[in-house]
C-alpha cells in the first residue's frame, strides 16, 4: 500500500472536560478533521518509580501527517499533564472516500 498521508494520534485526558476542550481546540485551528472521544478508560502506568492509575478520557484524532507538529503543540498547550501521552500512528489504508474527505478538512 503507498502512504496515505494522514495519522490517528492518541491522547489521553484527566477526563471528559479536558478532552472536549482540547478536541475543540484541534477542530477550531483545522488541525483535525475528526476527534472521537471515548469517556471514560481506566489506564495503569509506571509514574515516578512506582505503578499509578488513573480514569481518563481517550481522544482519537483523525488528521493529516503534515498537521501533526500543529497537533502536539495544541495538546500541549491545552493539557493539564506534564508529560501528555501523545501517539501518532500512521493511516496505511482505508475508504478512499473517508481519506479524501480528512484531506479536504485539513489544510496542508
Amino acid at each position: 500500500m503507498k502512504p496515505t498521508g494522514h495519522v490517528v494520534v492518541l491522547v489521553t485526558a484527566s477526563g471528559r472536560d479536558e478532552a472536549e476542550k482540547i478536541a475543540a481546540a484541534l477542530l477550531d485551528g483545522r488541525q483535525a478533521a475528526c476527534v472521537n472521544i471515548v469517556p471514560s478508560v481506566i489506564s495503569r502506568f509506571w509514574w515516578k518509580g512506582r505503578i499509578d492509575s488513573a480514569d481518563e478520557a481517550l481522544l482519537i484524532i483523525k488528521t493529516r501527517q503534515t498537521a501533526v507538529a500543529d497537533v502536539i503543540t495544541t495538546v500541549q498547550i491545552n493539557h493539564s499533564y506534564s508529560v501528555p501521552e501523545i501517539i501518532v500512528l500512521p493511516i496505511i489504508g482505508g475508504s478512499e472516500e473517508y481519506l479524501n474527505w480528512i484531506a479536504g478538512e485539513v489544510p496542508e
